[in-house]
């Protein structure tokens, strides 16, 4: 048996009141507020606290880069091309004009200078590209004192660098620990939690219990990455029975909305530790999760979601239709699949602010471990949620169709650019289909206008 020496035993003692103290703050503070869905304003206190430090130090950045005469911002950063929603024909039209008194109605099938419309769209297309410039981050107008986000960074001042290592500190040594050990009691509750009401005979108690559980984990782990999250027009929140599509921006998006909903979630069976939080939710909760090898069945997956919906005492699914994520900055083209088995939906927009922490997951240059350090070392998370009315497709639309109408309301609500691309771009080449769409378009005006003439 080992005897402890004096300063052995001072040691112990307050290492051992340091952490009852620790978790009695974290007891206080974060658990029992998550359990009962209540704040202190802490959070939006420290935002505030945050917004005035970052305002000081753009300020005293701009002025000391003008006094030294040095460029801080890249020219021309979010540089948009104008351009007018006008047809082929209509620019084409423009053009010939531009080059002669004839119209389009007497010349022949083909002109030289129609050559000029598509080398222009060319490089209106390679200048400001809509579709990869959505999958990385924009650069900020501002410093955030999270790394030195501005174009051509110089040495300011002393108290401005102090300040810069001083957030470093904070944020690594202070800040991570902290939302570690909340990640950690998040994912333990809910394994453990939704493991044990698994066990619970199926009924209004085991509903409860489950509800109460998820809940209760999820606001843990918002709590974890400081998220500041609000929520408007909760009326509208999705109820059983429906479906609920959102923009994606991040991993965290689910985190964001099961906080202050319950719903089934839709997946692919994984291994590991998220292979363990999955058999252990669907428990509790009847999730929708698929095996690999039926994730491409489409016929399959409809099946399975159309008989969760037609059940109206299960949980609306959460579904992200986009399938990737998007900088934040606009919606990309919605997958038909989640529109095309007749349930009523339920729009969310997401909108996320910059200044505070990036919450766009660049898969091709971060990993997910990665991903979440940057997510811990971050000040905070500050977004907004927008429940919007529900929406029912119409007798007159195809699935196509109800899901461009369902993306335009979550785009115009969260000031987002509304895009018709596909998000899988991301990773995949231009299909030939785009391209032969336009050839069409133009085989169509000419051959269309040369059937009008001969039949006159």
């Amino acid at each position: 048996m080992f005897l402890l020496l004096p300063f052995d035993s001072l040691i112990v003692n307050l290492l051992g009141i340091s952490l009852t103290v620790l978790f009695t703050l974290l007891l206080v503070f974060i658990i029992v507020p998550a359990i009962f869905g209540v704040s202190f304003g802490i959070r939006k206190l420290y935002m505030k606290t945050l917004l005035k430090i970052f305002a000081w130090a753009t300020l005293r950045m701009e002025r000391g880069a003008k006094e030294k005469n040095h460029q801080l911002y890249k020219p021309y950063t979010n540089g948009i091309i104008a351009k007018d929603p006008t047809s082929l024909e209509e620019e084409i039209k423009e053009i010939r004009r531009s080059g002669s008194n004839k119209t389009l109605d007497n010349t022949p099938e083909f002109e030289l200078s129609d050559i000029f419309y598509f080398c222009r769209k060319g490089m209106e297309t390679i200048m400001d590209d809509e579709v990869t410039k959505r999958f990385s981050a924009e650069e900020l107008e501002s410093w955030n004192l999270l790394s030195r986000t501005n174009y051509n960074f110089q040495y300011i001042s002393l108290r401005l660098t102090v300040l810069w290592g001083l957030g470093v500190l904070i944020r690594y040594c202070f800040l991570l620990p902290l939302r570690i050990a909340l990640a950690f009691t998040g994912i333990s509750l809910l394994v453990v939690g939704t493991t044990v009401v698994g066990y619970l005979p199926n009924g209004r108690f085991k509903e409860f219990m489950s509800k109460h559980v998820h809940l209760m984990c999820y606001r843990i782990c918002v709590r974890a990455l400081t998220a500041i999250i609000t929520y408007h027009d909760r009326e509208n929140r999705p109820r059983n029975g429906g479906i609920c599509v959102a923009n994606h921006t991040s991993p965290i998006d689910v985190i964001i909305l099961a906080s202050d909903g319950y719903y089934a979630m839709v997946g692919q069976v994984h291994g590991g530790l998220m292979g363990v939080i999955q058999r252990a939710m669907v428990k509790a909760c009847p999730h929708v999760w698929f095996e690999r090898s039926e994730v491409k069945d489409r016929h399959l997956v409809a099946k399975r979601l159309t008989e969760h919906v037609q059940d109206k005492s299960k949980l609306p699914i959460l579904i992200f239709p986009e399938g990737t994520c998007i900088n934040n900055t606009s919606v990309m083209m919605f997958k038909k699949g989640s529109f095309e088995i007749g349930a009523t939906v339920y729009p969310v927009a997401i909108k996320y602010d910059p200044q505070f922490g990036d919450a766009f997951w660049n898969s091709s240059k971060y990993g997910m471990v990665t991903y979440l350090l940057r997510m811990m070392t971050s000040w905070a998370i500050v977004c907004s949620v927008w429940y919007l009315p529900p929406m029912t497709r119409e007798a007159d639309e195809d699935a196509v169709q109800f899901a461009n109408r369902v993306k335009s309301a979550i785009a115009r609500q969260g000031g987002l650019v509304d895009l018709l691309w596909d998000g899988g771009l991301k990773r995949e080449k231009v299909k030939d289909t785009f391209k032969e769409e336009q050839q069409k378009l133009y085989s169509k005006m000419i051959v269309g206008n040369h059937e009008d003439r001969s039949r006159s």
